[in-house]
């Protein structure tokens, strides 16, 4: 049985309206002023940022007056040295151009003896100039042999220096790792130009293989007097000694050839 409970009616009672609508204009009264923010008052202390005037005029006449900021040369902790006066970049990165070129010129000639005491001071900027020189060549021909000469260096280097060891008995003079490896970068200047001759020379003949030969007997010729003025006890094994470095440019030049 459901309950009914009384309840009391609602009586809404009218009441002013809190927002009038303004009349509309020229019906009785004007309109309301537009929006206009407040400027603050520069004499106000309440306000610790003032409003500023920029003048472009004034802006313009104070930088013109106003001292450069730095009107000297450029040089190192004030000494007042120019770029003139700095060295080449190639220089302070250790490569000496003339050096290599001067070794480069000593190789080259196929007749005259290479001078020892200009290989004396190794460095491997010339050899990897070669070296690079001899991967664009392969690669003219249709082959990618970048990896493999880099390793084939590395590891024929090793092998001359380990050869020369075990003959001369420790006593190895002015020749360490390093010149060796420079040496045999120098040397590979005649499997450079064969690698450049090769392309005008056709494949499988026996053109290429003379040629090919005669470019193996330049190399082995030069880096074989090298090894042995450098080293102390290099001529009592000029033989042996030739005999490694044949090997080692033959397989260059067979890389050359297949």
């Amino acid at each position: 049985m459901a309950k009914e409970f009384p309840v009391p009616p609602v009586v809404f009672t009218p009441s002013t309206p809190t927002h009038r609508r303004h009349p509309a204009p020229g019906v009785g009264a004007s309109p309301p002023p537009a929006f206009a923010p407040p400027r603050p008052s520069t004499s106000s202390a309440a306000n610790p940022l003032p409003f500023m005037s920029f003048d472009v005029s004034a802006a313009a006449a104070s930088s013109s007056s106003a001292p450069p900021l730095y009107a000297g040369p450029i040089g190192v902790g004030g000494s007042g040295a120019s770029f003139e006066d700095e060295p080449p970049l190639l220089e302070e990165l250790g490569i000496n151009t003339r050096q290599i070129w001067r070794k480069t010129i000593s190789i080259l000639h196929p007749l005259r003896t290479a001078d020892p005491s200009l290989h004396a001071d190794a460095d491997l900027s010339g050899p990897f100039l070669f070296l690079l020189s001899f991967g664009l060549f392969q690669l003219l021909a249709g082959k990618f042999h970048f990896g493999i000469v880099l390793g084939w260096v590395t590891v024929a280097s090793l092998f001359l220096y380990f050869v020369f060891s075990m003959l001369s008995g420790g006593r190895r003079g002015d020749l360490d790792l390093y010149r060796c490896v420079s040496l045999v970068g120098y040397c590979m200047l005649p499997m450079v130009i064969f690698s450049a001759v090769s392309l005008f020379l056709p494949r499988g003949g026996g053109l290429i293989f003379g040629v090919g030969m005669a470019f193996v007997l330049w190399s082995t010729r030069v880096c074989t007097r090298l090894l042995a003025e450098l080293a102390s006890s290099g001529d009592e094994h000029r033989g042996l000694i030739a005999y490694a470095c044949w090997l080692v440019y033959m397989l260059f030049s067979l890389l050359v050839i297949f």
